[in-house]
């Protein structure tokens, strides 16, 4: 929804500003500063291989301002949603279900139209845009949200687009792959029919989180309930598409309608190889808009170290909303989702379930595989099994599975191109791996140590301790409220030679029956 402002309604358009946002991860220990000139060469180097965000003061011979990987880390990404990385999906759903107002501005009070360049004052290659990856087509604008009016419904469609600089006023733009904006597109040039688009640059995490969601709605007020406040848009200025008008970046303009006609790529995409080159739409600019000390923005995106990058990090909490979606209808408790940005954001599933009947791994298995497409492997465990911790994985891999039992493997789903193991193909197999204990009750065998020995003092002797019920040792310094053991064992030791002491099946010690 829309509707006018007084004065005194004005929105605060510095809150979700992406400025302030760094500058207050640079006081949190969360992003290096670079004060010293950086050649645009040299951009990617200083990004790759560190899990913490860069901010570059001076890039390129305009001394430009660009930060990089701010949403590279869980723990950044829940900053911006103000709470801890392991309630960060508990506070994405929440926001998803909270609707928020849209408030449009006029163009003369948005911080994004403080500059505006037209017609030949247009000239994108004067933006800090650097090559990411050696065998790139040519440098890209990698940090892009797209926006886009669906003429067929008129909501606002959202989404994520790299652009390969082609010159001054085009760019290439990947529409392979299937999506709302790749349909909206081919609609427009079935009737020969230009279609306006604008890209932000240098957004809020709260919007590119909302610009990865696949969610069949008007995707401008999802920005607003992923930010959990109201948004303030503006109209752009060479189209009728409204925009957050507190971004630090637009740029305006439209995709041809020519068709698929252009080689856009290759490029180094998020599964940490190349995609290749590809017949892709045109997209001609009309306008760029910017703060007047607007920083600018680019996502690290392949790479060695990928599990560090900005697009893995969002597709995984994108891919565990909708997995959590599919897991509360298939079992009645699960309990945590971890989606490994090490394969991706997207082909390592772990599932974290209290079985309540028999069966519902296998439940959450089949869920996880037909909601998310990308999903590859699906890997189950107990509730005390830590899934954000590799040790503990690999040890219930290790101890809770036996391969002719516990596997599951389904063939003949559709699949990511971009994985190299398909060899070209466009389906592929699935694995399930239930790492649970057996379902019901568990003997001693299938119980997890514990160091912690604690509890309240009940008895005042071993032997009246005994008396009560049979107890193992730890249980016996609890209730004699013993802080050292040694005597414990001389008690037992009395018991055992006046023939009264014995030991029951699961080690216990029991008083001995006359």
């Amino acid at each position: 929804m829309s509707m006018s402002l007084k004065v005194d309604q004005m929105p605060n358009l510095d809150e979700f500003r992406l400025r302030h946002f760094v500058e207050r991860m640079v006081g949190e220990g969360e992003v290096v500063v670079v004060d010293t000139p950086v050649d645009l060469v040299d951009v990617a180097a200083r990004l790759d291989g560190t899990e913490k965000a860069v901010l570059l003061r001076q890039v390129g011979p305009e001394k430009a301002q660009l930060v990089g990987g701010i949403t590279g880390s869980r723990a950044r990404i829940a900053k911006a949603f103000g709470v801890e990385p392991a309630e960060l999906l508990t506070e994405v759903n929440r926001r998803l279900g909270e609707p928020q107002d849209l408030v449009e501005i006029e163009s003369e009070d948005a911080p994004v139209h403080e500059v505006v360049q037209t017609g030949s004052e247009i000239d994108l290659t004067k933006l800090p845009v650097h090559l990411q990856h050696e065998l790139d087509g040519a440098p890209y604008i990698s940090a892009s949200l797209d926006y886009v009016i669906n003429p067929a419904t008129g909501w606002t469609n959202n989404g994520v687009r790299r652009l390969m600089l082609r010159g001054k006023t085009e760019t290439g733009i990947d529409l392979v792959a299937p999506s709302d904006l790749k349909a909206i597109y081919e609609r427009c040039v079935s009737s020969g029919e230009r279609l306006p688009i604008a890209f932000a640059v240098g957004s809020h995490p709260c919007d590119h989180l909302a610009a990865v969601m696949r969610m069949p709605v008007d995707e401008l007020p999802l920005v607003a309930r992923l930010r959990g406040a109201t948004l303030p848009v503006v109209k752009c200025i060479t189209s009728a598409i409204r925009v957050p008008a507190d971004v630090e970046y637009v740029i305006e303009g439209y995709l041809d309608e020519h068709g698929h006609a252009e080689p856009e790529g290759p490029y180094g995409e998020f599964l940490g190889y190349y995609g290749v080159v590809k017949s892709n739409p045109v997209f001609h600019c009309t306008a760029i808009t910017r703060r007047k000390d607007a920083l600018f923005q680019t996502s690290t995106i392949s790479g060695e170290h990928i599990g560090w990058t900005d697009t893995t990090q969002l597709n995984a909490i994108r891919a565990e909303v909708t997995v959590w979606r599919a897991l509360q209808t298939a079992v009645r408790e699960p309990v945590g989702i971890n989606i490994t940005t090490s394969s991706g954001g997207s082909f390592n599933v772990r599932v974290s379930l209290r079985q309540r009947m028999p069966g519902e791994a296998r439940n959450a298995i089949a869920a996880v595989m037909g909601s998310l497409a990308n999903a590859k492997h699906i890997f189950v465990v107990d509730p005390d099994i830590d899934i954000f911790d590799d040790a503990q994985m690999d040890w219930a891999l290790a101890t809770r599975f036996q391969a002719d039992r516990d596997l599951v493997v389904e063939s003949g789903f559709r699949a990511l191109p971009l994985d190299p193991s398909l060899n070209g193909k466009r389906v592929g197999a699935k694995a399930g791996f239930d790492l649970t204990l057996p379902f019901g009750e568990r003997g001693l065998a299938q119980t997890v140590p514990q160091t912690i020995i604690s509890g309240q003092k009940t008895h005042d002797s071993v032997e009246a301790a005994l008396a009560e019920k049979p107890k193992s040792f730890g249980e016996l310094m609890v209730a004699t409220g013993s802080r050292d053991g040694r005597e414990i064992v001389r008690a037992l030791e009395m018991l055992r030679t006046a023939g009264r002491l014995d030991r029951v099946e699961n080690g216990r010690y029991v008083i001995s029956s006359e």
